[in-house]
């Protein structure tokens, strides 16, 4: 990936309950390289309070979303369900990366507004590969609009 200094690391939000995908996630884009500011909620609640759909303010929007279905006490559909459904939070990136390969959660994610589906691999390379596609894709070639709205690249293609 190549960077300029102007250029801000990407906010990428994880919410994923599982440890060992949290610390997989955290490696694989460490060794693509990719600048960012990884957040991780391990409940739709946390990533509640990160995202600012509680009482209490948020931090600034994440620049992308990466949302495991399968989550302790409330699931990943419900909490995509509430950021689609909020004015400030309905352009944010979601990739679905789960381990559910069924049809009716491949339907519903996409229903609810869902950005793509993944199935976590078992694959070691695999997930690397996954990794490097999401960075290539919604870091590099996709132009996602800034917190402003006013759609420019916020670290992604210079405004030139």
């Amino acid at each position: 990936m190549t960077e300029t200094p102007s250029r801000r690391p990407a906010r990428i939000l994880l919410v994923e309950d599982n440890p060992a995908d949290v610390r997989l996630t955290r490696e694989m884009l460490a060794e693509a390289k990719i600048r960012n500011d990884l957040l991780v909620a391990e409940t739709a609640e946390e990533a509640e309070t990160y995202l600012g759909l509680g009482d209490e303010p948020g931090e600034p929007p994440p620049d992308l979303v990466l949302l495991d279905l399968d989550l302790p006490v409330k699931s990943g559909h419900d909490l995509l369900d509430e950021m689609k459904s909020a004015p400030d939070l309905r352009r944010v990136p979601v990739v679905i990366l789960t381990s559910s390969e069924a049809e009716q959660d491949v339907v519903k994610s996409y229903d609810l507004h869902a950005n793509a589906y993944v199935t976590k691999p078992v694959d070691l390379d695999e997930v690397a590969k996954i990794v490097r596609s999401i960075d290539e894709f919604w870091l590099q070639v996709v132009r996602l609009p800034t917190e402003d709205g006013r759609g420019s690249g916020a670290y992604g293609a210079d405004d030139g």
